[in-house]
């Protein structure tokens, strides 16, 4: 399908389809740094079942024009369905995507992107090129971006046994001064749920490690 007329349709389909009411909702509880075509998650992923057939979707070599062109819509559903797009190439996974996932992170960033992008993406690419992971987190948490220093520490989240608690650890620490809510609060989530697998390495980390109140709450939840 072209490009052109792949983006077309289906802005076609979640315009037509939107409620405005909805959309000031959304557009509300994301403190109003975006707008929206007005469609609930349920309704946008039915609407867009078709454009992430198989056999419908465009080549992997299009992806990063289809995705700059889904991040440059006003409306946030472009970006919620580009990230679900990108996951749709998953086994077709070359080094350079990291490019991508980088400009995914960083444009129009916010948790409920950001999140995806870390743990679906970031963290499938690490596990097939992990020589690459500790070099590229390190520069992640060098820099003053919030969202791939976020992105550094979540996307282990779903790696259970697989964790590389010795990059965790080194990452936490980079941050653990933090005063970003985000950063605080990812610091927790990724100990929390390494807590699932590994409670006593967690409990271990939590008591001599000096986390925020915030990050010791989360990353303790379910072993208090």
């Amino acid at each position: 399908m072209h490009q052109k007329f792949y983006i077309t349709e289906l802005e076609s389909e979640f315009k037509k389809n939107g409620v405005s009411a909805i959309a000031a909702e959304q557009k509300a509880y994301m403190r109003n740094q975006f707008n929206f075509c007005g469609l609930k998650t349920g309704e946008r992923r039915q609407l867009q079942r078709p454009f992430l057939v198989a056999k419908y979707l465009p080549i992997k070599k299009e992806l990063p024009i289809l995705i700059k062109a889904l991040w440059e819509k006003p409306e946030r559903d472009f970006q919620l369905f580009g990230q679900e797009l990108a996951f749709k190439y998953i086994t077709q996974l070359e080094k350079n995507d990291l490019t991508l996932f980088e400009y995914m992170i960083t444009h129009k960033s916010w948790w409920v992107t950001t999140d995806f992008i870390s743990v679906k993406l970031v963290g499938a690419y690490f596990k097939k090129y992990p020589e690459l992971k500790e070099g590229i987190t390190d520069k992640w948490v060098a820099t003053n971006d919030i969202w791939l220093q976020r992105s550094a520490l979540l996307f282990q989240l779903k790696y259970k046994e697989e964790i590389d608690t010795n990059l965790l650890s080194k990452t936490i620490y980079a941050l653990v001064d933090s005063k970003a809510f985000f950063i605080n609060k990812a610091i927790g989530w990724v100990l929390r749920e390494y807590s699932r697998t590994n409670p006593n390495w967690v409990t271990a980390f939590a008591a001599k490690t000096p986390l925020s109140n915030l990050s010791k709450k989360e990353a303790l939840r379910l072993l208090n």
